[in-house]
């Protein structure tokens, strides 16, 4: 069964704990992520602003591993028809374009009041919370995902760990996938 193809949207990919969660559930094909070079500067200038800690190298380098794991999420040409395009913040029409062009059915962002239904419906995307599409691909194919909580919370008898990554993707709003990861791990 092939999952949805999303575009992760700057605020998704910005917390390193949530893109490697998404990421990870990439990789065993529950969906097919997208993005751009559009995205890419959006999130990368974010992060350097709120982690100067962070050398500019470091940030890239997450950028660069992200394009290669991923080639085929990169979508490029969109560029054309940002203008075209009408959203409540005009900053976020690039990433509507990306999901045109990439072939989406949603865009995974934080932000779903800036992707009204009215303006995506006709083009036959929606925007989706974080929370509730990583719910829905936990459940989508279980003998996919839990391998793939377990292996992100770590085994029983690191509960230090397992509470780390469920305390941080708390924090960031996704209370009801935390809840299934902690029960799938039996945390």
């Amino acid at each position: 069964m092939p999952g949805p193809v999303a575009v992760l949207d700057a605020n998704v990919l910005l917390p390193i704990s949530l893109t490697d969660f998404l990421l990870r559930l990439a990789e065993v094909g529950l969906f097919r992520p997208l993005w751009s070079a559009d995205i890419h500067a959006e999130w990368t200038r974010n992060l350097a602003r709120l982690r100067p800690d962070l050398t500019a190298d470091r940030i890239d380098r997450r950028r660069r591993t992200m394009d290669r794991e991923f080639p085929e999420a990169v979508v490029a040409g969109y560029e054309p028809f940002v203008g075209e395009l009408t959203l409540p913040d005009p900053d976020d029409r690039h990433v509507l374009a990306v999901a045109v062009c990439g072939g989406a059915d949603e865009i995974v962002t934080f932000n779903t009041r800036d992707f009204p239904a009215d303006r995506l419906a006709p083009l036959g995307l929606a925007a989706t919370h974080p929370d509730d599409f990583l719910l829905r691909l936990l459940f989508l194919e279980p003998a996919l995902a839990d391998p793939v909580v377990r292996g992100l919370v770590g085994p029983a008898g690191a509960p230090g760990r397992a509470d780390a990554v469920l305390a941080g993707l708390d924090k960031l709003g996704l209370t009801a996938t935390v809840a299934r990861m902690r029960a799938v791990a039996g945390v």
